[in-house]
């Protein structure tokens, strides 16, 4: 497998536009008796709204790419079969949360979502919640995310002003760190203090990491790669 790529930039210039998708279209009858099964396996699992990206571009300190609307059935379809369309991707933004020790702090996703039991930071599907005047609002999608899955807001870190454009095969991964002013222990427990008062919390647990040896296979490598490049700076 490639290893991931890292770009720093900047500017984020994600156009929303209407188009088919002709995966979609053409195994239409394939991906509903698939979503069907994911279902049976997690009936927490919803069809909801989507966007998918494609043409994406790295220019200097700018990233660019359109995306388009789909099912999230389309969408799973896609990435459980090996990515078929290589000419889409999956571009979605994260915010690595940085404890004042130096803590990365991860989540743990429950067994009721369709990703149970990996581990990464606060991120979610773009969807047209992040869509803003005809572009994708990756900021504002990073600070809905955390306030979903964690309960910290915007007034609890200082976001760093560029982002980590991490490529790994069909994945982007817009990664932008943000400081928080508590150590990792108080931030772990802060956070799961929040998710048992929820309902039905999207995340297990927390998992911190200080260095290398907190990694684990449960982490996609884009994320891994994102920190290595992280302690290896300091």
């Amino acid at each position: 497998m490639t290893a991931p790529i890292i770009h720093r930039v900047t500017t984020l210039d994600l156009i929303v536009r209407s188009q088919a998708w002709p995966f979609a279209q053409e195994r239409h009858a394939e991906i509903a008796a698939h979503f069907a099964e994911k279902q049976r396996e997690r009936p927490k699992l919803w069809n909801g709204r989507v966007l998918i990206g494609r043409d994406p571009v790295v220019d200097q300190d700018r990233f660019a790419a359109s995306y388009f609307e789909t099912d999230f059935a389309s969408f799973l379809a896609w990435r459980d079969w090996g990515f078929p369309d290589k000419a889409v991707f999956n571009g979605f933004g994260m915010g690595a949360l940085r404890a004042s020790d130096g803590a990365f702090v991860l989540g743990v996703m429950g067994e009721h979502t369709a990703n149970a039991g990996r581990i990464y930071f606060p991120s979610g599907t773009p969807d047209l919640d992040d869509v803003k005047d005809g572009a994708l609002d990756i900021p504002g999608s990073v600070v809905r995310e955390i306030e979903e899955e964690t309960g910290l807001t915007a007034a609890d870190y200082q976001a760093e002003a560029h982002w980590h454009c991490v490529v790994s095969g069909p994945a982007i991964a817009l990664i932008r760190v943000l400081d928080l002013k508590l150590p990792g222990d108080a931030i772990r427990d802060r956070i799961e203090a929040n998710l048992a008062a929820q309902e039905h919390p999207e995340l297990a647990g927390i998992h911190l990491v200080y260095g290398s040896g907190d990694l684990t296979p449960t982490m996609p490598r884009f994320v891994t790669a994102f920190i290595e490049q992280q302690f290896a700076a300091r």
